[in-house]
């Protein structure tokens, strides 16, 4: 690739960077570990109805 050419790929993808870099103060924040307790839950429930129907 010469460097004359721009693929195109970090500039495609700068919007993406500057819109998932800012931060609101105003939205709401979970913990990572609340989701993945979350998730744990939601599966032993998927389980268990699965074992009882």
């Amino acid at each position: 690739m010469s460097s004359g050419q721009n693929s195109g790929g970090l500039m495609s993808s700068a919007g993406l960077v500057r819109y998932f870099d800012s931060e609101d103060r105003n939205a709401p924040t979970i913990d990572p570990k609340t989701v993945v307790a979350f998730g744990i839950l939601f599966g032993v429930l998927v389980q268990i109805l699965n074992a009882v129907a």
